[in-house]
């Protein structure tokens, strides 16, 4: 691939997009209750009712400590002829390892993975499987760090969840010797920590950065897409959907009065979005890349 990296620097973090593929998941699952009619106006589906989704991780190089975080990993490359079929796995445009070469980083010299929660599009990177069909870590030397109370549920997953959490992705990731259980609100360094959300998933951590008076946060499933800056648009796949709506009004909150960043994991056509309120209603202020903050 060539690919033009999207970046930009703020205080003493350089942050990088880094684009891992794109899959395709339903439209109904993604939208809930939210009629067809309505969404689909927003992100047409495919005659299987799918939308498109990018898998869009950051790169985060800490010029305090010389760190190079990476949060999320996309789905990685395990996935066998039927799995790709169903989520339609496309890397004709971008994958992991062509992206993070593009960034000039080579995925030994990761020092953390940073992940918002363990379903499959968010951490399957992590591992691959040789052609003799062992599993390696992508990763060899990062310490991977991950919500305690969500590592608890993705190990003894719900009925409704265990679809999301493949074992090939969470045993290696739990076993690792550098794995580093954290509570709510971690931080890493001055300027990066994370938020929590629970009503996607128990223990979704979302990080954010703050440097220079600017603040950017890493969406993951809370704002999976602009389509789901609405309130009651909320996921099918969603836990606790309704905690999903006080938590999305509470943080669309303060994004819209601090002016915050948001940059997408999921959106297939938006790298960067603000957000805009008036009466209570949240909707899209502008779309940037990277490069533009």
């Amino acid at each position: 691939f060539v690919m033009s990296v999207s970046k930009t620097q703020i205080g003493s973090f350089e942050l990088f997009s880094v684009e891992a593929g794109r899959f395709r998941l339903d439209g109904g699952a993604m939208f809930g209750v939210v009629p067809k009619t309505l969404w689909e106006k927003r992100i047409p589906a495919d005659e299987k009712n799918r939308i498109p989704m990018a898998m869009r991780c950051l790169l985060i190089k800490s010029q305090n400590t010389r760190r190079i975080y990476l949060i999320d990993n996309g789905a990685g490359t395990k996935f066998d002829e039927k799995m790709s079929e169903i989520y339609q796995i496309d890397n004709s445009r971008s994958d992991l390892g062509g992206s993070l070469e593009a960034c000039g980083v080579s995925p030994e010299e990761v020092t953390d993975l940073v992940f918002t929660h363990l379903h499959f599009d968010h951490c399957g990177g992590t591992t691959y499987y040789d052609e003799n069909g062992k599993l390696h870590h992508q990763f060899p030397n990062a310490r991977y760090w991950v919500n305690r109370r969500h590592l608890e549920s993705a190990l003894n997953p719900n009925a409704r969840e265990k679809a999301s959490f493949l074992k090939d992705n969470i045993q290696p990731i739990s076993q690792w010797e550098k794995l580093q259980p954290v509570d709510d609100k971690h931080e890493f360094e001055e300027g990066f920590f994370t938020l929590p959300a629970d009503g996607h998933t128990a223990g979704q951590q979302l990080p954010m950065i703050e440097a220079d008076g600017k603040r950017i946060v890493y969406a993951a499933d809370l704002i999976p897409t602009f389509a789901h800056i609405p309130l009651p648009w909320v996921m099918g796949y969603d836990m606790a959907p309704l905690q999903s709506l006080k938590e999305k009004e509470k943080f669309l909150k303060r994004t819209a009065a601090q002016g915050w960043y948001l940059f997408m994991e999921h959106d297939a056509s938006h790298e960067v979005l603000t957000i805009s309120e008036s009466d209570g209603r949240y909707t899209m202020g502008e779309s940037l890349r990277l490069g533009d903050l």
